[in-house]
């Protein structure tokens, strides 16, 4: 196994280990889900910046590359929903969008799809990983004695404009990723 596909796999181990810390009582486990989640995301970096570097480009790193991001965000979103931080709808609209470009990417012909549409998913993903950041801090900031209760509204507040841009952002990318290779994809 080279180093790229090394790291795609410990993305997807770093995902379940920072779930499992997220839903640990206290203030450590907290701060070790997001250096968790922190370390997973920085995988996603640079597995595939490796892997073009060294030319170590494999099926295996096409194929569980973007299941890999999938798998970190799509777990962050759906604790998030189950703390009753964000709305479950909104995450409906996350895996259905997700679901349904993987689904296209694995009978699409690789080599036709256009970068640009690749661009916008990757600016998608940076978007959803900066958002969840966020929402992680809050929830250590939460369990310190420096928070006051009061913050929690505004807080809350911030989080929902900010899934409701994540949510807008992934419906577009997902269309335009559709719009892009239509050609391709009437061809299928």
């Amino acid at each position: 196994m080279n180093v790229p596909n090394f790291l795609t796999s410990l993305r997807i181990v770093l995902a379940v280990l920072f779930l499992w810390l997220l839903f640990l009582a206290g203030l450590p486990a907290k701060i070790l889900a997001l250096l968790a989640f922190s370390a997973a995301s920085i995988t996603d970096y640079w597995d595939g910046r490796l892997a073009r570097q060294n030319n170590q480009i494999t099926s295996f790193g096409r194929l569980m590359d973007p299941i890999a991001d999938k798998v970190l965000t799509l777990f962050a979103f759906v604790a998030f929903v189950r703390l009753d931080l964000v709305a479950a709808w909104m995450v409906a609209v996350i895996i259905a969008r997700e679901v349904f470009i993987t689904l296209v990417r694995l009978v699409m012909p690789s080599k036709g799809a256009s970068q640009e549409a690749r661009t916008s998913g990757k600016q998608k993903t940076v978007l959803q990983i900066t958002v969840i950041v966020c929402i992680l801090i809050f929830i250590c900031l939460r369990e310190t004695s420096f928070w006051r209760p009061e913050w929690s509204g505004t807080a809350l507040q911030f989080i929902h404009y900010g899934m409701l841009l994540i949510v807008a952002i992934t419906l577009w990318s997902g269309i335009r990723y559709i719009a892009i290779n239509r050609k391709i994809l009437f061809r299928l």
